[in-house]
């Protein structure tokens, strides 16, 4: 069958053809300097020659497809393409043909031969991670007591072997030779083939440190570049919330440069890793954002990463499972064998689940790297539940905790548990730059209050509380309600839905009162309010709510109890910016809102630990001291700031500390967990023991018995028994920084 073409419609074949092998040529032509693939040690001119030949080939095609359609164009006004053009055309056109064939022909050669040598050193590099033992060597277990666990772990895999397919990748067929060889150069657990040296696996191996200084930055569009390929809700509220607090992060960091009293440590690399963004955990995260749920964390996460970068240190961000895998170099595989090279990160903040999802990638290489964790833990976790084997026989044992980190490893939201590292976030701020103040005179405030908490559940049982606050505020909510659904919020109660960062932040502004229904715990959101000038208005718990008495509490690592529904805000800053009531006496709220209304003016507030300048100051001082990768004795906070004091009995060291204006400080436990400290303030032992214990160091009346700590994982400022005086280090602090001390920096 035959169509007969038109010359018009010749040529529009020809434009088309020429379209697409421009297109074609276009895609060949990569820039080599960006390419991974080219070997090392060209030089830029050498790269540019060789791929100017198809560039230039690409450019007379462009312009020959544009002759076509100009001449096209002709027709069209002539109303005929005569002979000659068309035959001139096709000329030129096979002239070009046989040079693009040639240069195609030419360039995919040499793509094939790229193909080809990569392909050999992949499996080269894939070959030499597999372990080798020589064919005509007997593949005998060794017997070697350096080696106790050779033996077991042979016959382990001579049973398990095919358990997981990271083991055939490198290089085990379940016989003897090849789990010997495993066991001695991937996971060091026997003794190398006889005439081999023995080397450290890979994944044991250092790299080189780095000598380049983290410069503070004035620019925080390194952490756009790493959040900017993240859609999801979650990641547009960090990405929005970094946009908004941009400014005063850069402001606070260009002070923070012209300290002249600044310790500069080494650039870090670093990984951030929020577990509970990824994977099915994270799929049930998300859809919460949508519907109210907790932002707390997602607050954390985002002031976190623009104080790192602001500090000059080099970010990468990952919400995937699978990425992860790819970031830390583990093996194919179900995470029973360990990762494939050094780990590359100095260091990795994550959470909870994303602790199990590093230990279920990183097979032995976990327990080796785990001193380079920082656990994001809003509500913290103490010593007697960090310890796997004291919290099984002990009582401690939880779903959280049992990971065996140091435990100020872990980092808080609000500085309530001083065993672990106070991470915190940043505050709202009333004061915007360039606007002067804003909304900090009571009187220019609307006589409204805005009631804290997005989803309905948490206004069960609180209606007659609300009326009691409406009867004196107009009461507006911020509650997610979904499409089609009736609300169940009282009709006095002006519903806005879920608002903007921005948005809720402008009705802040605008509100006196701020109205805590007893839940969510500790959330950052009372502290926002205070910061915009509004009073937070909360319930007093009676009896305080913990583990014991407590569904929300119940299971996590902490003994702490919570006597109201924000103990910070109760105890640090108080009033007239905080107000704790009884939820359930009228007289006690009304109390409470007549001193809030006829009382003195109430303006803004927020310590400085909650400040940009505030965070990159502690953030600055951890990363610049805190060590838990050497086996040396901690010498941050120094002996200097050390203040002993004996306990009564029943009390913690938190509260020792405490009522001398004190925080405790366990990095200094070390210097009390001896005969001599109890000399020293005057404790005469009749007998002095050591023991495994999360009360040790103390001292107990009954026998006069002193006991010292023997398990440094063990010592604990939350420990607490009416048997035992505790022996408490502790120190001063920086006004309205908790974390450092006036000799930490």
């Amino acid at each position: 069958m035959y169509v007969a073409l038109r010359p018009r419609s010749g040529c529009l074949v020809f434009c088309l053809c020429l379209s697409v092998l421009t297109l074609l040529l276009q895609s060949l032509w990569v820039p080599l300097e960006v390419s991974s693939d080219e070997p090392a040690g060209r030089s830029p001119e050498q790269q540019a020659q060789h791929g100017s030949s198809v560039h230039r080939l690409a450019l007379r095609l462009e312009a020959l497809s544009t002759q076509v359609q100009q001449l096209s164009r002709q027709r069209d006004d002539r109303g005929q393409l005569t002979r000659d053009d068309l035959s001139l055309l096709l000329q030129s056109f096979r002239q070009d043909q046989r040079v693009a064939a040639h240069v195609v022909e030419k360039e995919l050669r040499r793509v094939s031969q790229r193909l080809d040598q990569l392909s050999r050193d992949h499996q080269a590099v894939h070959d030499d991670l597999k372990p080798q033992w020589g064919p005509s060597e007997k593949c005998q277990v060794p017997k070697d007591p350096t080696y106790p666990l050779c033996a077991e772990k042979v016959e382990f895999l001579q049973a398990h072997w095919q358990s997981d397919p990271c083991y055939a990748f490198y290089g085990v067929d379940g016989g003897t030779c090849s789990i010997l060889a495993y066991l001695s150069q991937i996971e060091d657990f026997c003794p190398s083939a006889p005439g081999r040296s023995g080397t450290s696996p890979a994944w044991h191996q250092r790299l080189d440190s780095h000598t380049q200084k983290a410069e503070i930055r004035a620019t925080l569009s390194p952490l756009y570049q790493a959040i900017g390929n993240h859609t999801s809700p979650a990641m547009n509220f960090i990405r929005t919330r970094v946009e908004s607090t941009s400014e005063r992060w850069i402001r606070a960091g260009l002070k923070m440069r012209g300290s002249s009293n600044k310790t500069i440590p080494n650039r870090m690399r670093v990984l951030l890793y929020p577990g509970a963004l990824a994977g099915s955990v994270g799929q049930r995260f998300e859809a919460m954002v949508k519907k109210g749920g907790p932002l707390g964390e997602l607050v954390q996460w985002a002031d976190l990463s623009a104080c790192l970068t602001v500090l000059g240190h080099n970010l990468t961000f990952s919400t995937s499972q699978q990425q992860l895998h790819s970031l830390i170099g583990a093996a194919p595989g179900r995470g029973s064998c360990p990762i494939q090279s050094p780990l590359t990160f100095d260091l990795i903040y994550t959470d909870y689940h994303g602790l199990a999802h590093l230990h279920a990638a990183m097979g032995l290489a976990f327990k080796h790297y785990q001193c380079r964790f920082r656990v994001v833990d809003s509500f913290g976790t103490e010593p007697a539940f960090n310890l796997g084997s004291y919290a099984q026989s002990h009582g401690y044992k939880t779903l959280w905790g049992s990971w065996g980190l140091q435990p100020l490893q872990y980092m808080t939201m609000f500085p309530h548990t001083p065993d672990n590292s106070f991470l915190g976030f940043v505050s709202a701020e009333a004061v915007q730059e360039g606007q002067g103040e804003v909304q900090q005179d009571t009187n220019r405030k609307d006589r409204i209050a805005v009631v804290y908490g997005k989803q309905e559940y948490m206004w069960q049982g609180k209606s007659e509380y609300l009326r009691w606050i409406s009867e004196e505020l107009e009461t507006h909510a911020t509650v997610y309600e979904s499409p089609g659904q009736t609300s169940s919020l009282p009709s006095f109660i002006r519903n806005h839905g879920l608002l903007s960062q921005e948005r809720f932040a402008q009705l802040l502004h605008r509100a006196k009162v701020f109205v805590g229904l007893g839940f969510p715990y500790e959330g950052p959101a009372p502290i926002e309010a205070i910061a915009l000038g509004c009073v937070f208005l909360q319930p007093r718990f009676h009896p305080p709510h913990s583990s014991d008495n407590n569904d929300f509490y119940k299971g996590k690592p902490t003994t702490r109890q919570i006597s109201s529904q924000h103990p910070y805000a109760q105890t640090s800053i108080g009033e007239p910016h905080v107000w704790t009531v009884d939820a359930a006496n009228r007289t006690d709220v009304r109390r409470a809102l007549g001193s809030i209304l006829r009382g003195a003016e109430v303006k803004p507030f927020t310590l400085r630990e909650f400040t940009c300048e505030g965070m990159l100051e502690r953030v600055d001082a951890y990363i610049t001291h805190q060590s838990f990768c050497s086996n040396s004795v901690p010498t941050w906070p120094p002996q200097s700031s050390l203040r002993a004091h004996l306990g009564p009995l029943g009390q913690s060291c938190v509260d020792v500390c405490r009522s001398s204006a004190h925080v405790c400080e366990p990095t200094l436990f070390q210097h009390l967990n001896s005969p001599a400290a109890f000399t020293s303030l005057g404790i005469g032992c009749s007998r002095t023991d050591q023991g495994v214990n999360h009360l040790f160091p103390s001292y107990s009346p009954w026998g006069r018995e002193c006991s010292l700590q023997q398990e440094p994982l063990l010592f604990s400022c939350a420990g607490s028994s009416p048997t035992h005086r505790r022996l408490c280090p502790c120190r001063a602090h920086l006004p309205g920084q908790v974390a450092l001390c006036p000799d930490c920096l």
